[in-house]
């Protein structure tokens, strides 16, 4: 296990390798392997990446960030030009489904919210996002919930019966409409209509079911 002192040495030295932003600026205490970040940096952008460029170094245990933005003059904006930046950011992200995310900006620290199908699309929302001018902190609240599609819902379930030596889905009809799925036919046992329904719910993003499947 590292001693603090090598570890304050080895974020020091990561903070100023990091040429995206005034180290200079920022202080390192550790006490048992838990660092604390001090000081002030001009730009949110310049507290996120020396936030992450201490979680580059082994031997950190936890983080504690107690770095201020102190903008410089002449990059104060309204909280509204802040937001309609935001908004410009999510209408240029062609993979985002319409409304799915939302912009709430007080004094210059934005909050997402919503969700997107994948992890990347949170994190580069969230990188897009911490740099733009004025910006003096971020909240990334998005959830991940992924697309459903028919093909999964179907492969799931047919996954499901395959494994318990079930009949295969040549009754049963699937629909998928946003995050509901309706199921519909008919089985020749109560096992089966079970198993279907609850591969159905057990498919990622799925959020309702209606099972109208008939024991026949």
């Amino acid at each position: 296990m590292k001693a603090d002192l090598q570890v304050q040495e080895d974020v020091m030295k990561e903070l100023h390798w990091e040429p995206s932003k005034n180290a200079a600026h920022i202080g390192v205490e550790v006490h048992e392997g838990i660092v604390t970040l001090s000081g002030h940096v001009d730009t949110f952008a310049q507290k996120w990446r020396a936030e992450n460029a201490a979680k580059r170094v082994h031997g950190v245990k936890a983080l504690a960030i107690d770095i201020h933005v102190q903008l410089l003059a002449g990059s104060e904006r309204s909280d509204a030009d802040i937001a309609r930046s935001a908004n410009n950011v999510l209408r240029w992200s062609n993979d985002l489904r319409d409304n799915s995310v939302q912009v709430m900006v007080e004094n210059g620290w934005i909050t997402l919210t919503g969700f997107v199908e994948w992890a990347y699309q949170k994190k580069n929302l969230g990188y897009a996002i911490s740099n733009l001018l004025g910006v003096t902190g971020l909240s990334n609240q998005l959830k991940i919930e992924p697309k459903v599609t028919l093909k999964n819902v179907r492969d799931d379930i047919e996954q499901v019966l395959k494994r318990r030596a079930l009949a295969e889905l040549k009754h049963v009809s699937i629909k998928v409409n946003g995050t509901e799925v309706l199921l519909s036919g008919h089985v020749s046992s109560w096992e089966e209509r079970e198993a279907i329904h609850h591969s159905a719910w057990n498919t990622p993003g799925v959020q309702n079911v209606i099972n109208e499947i008939k024991v026949a």
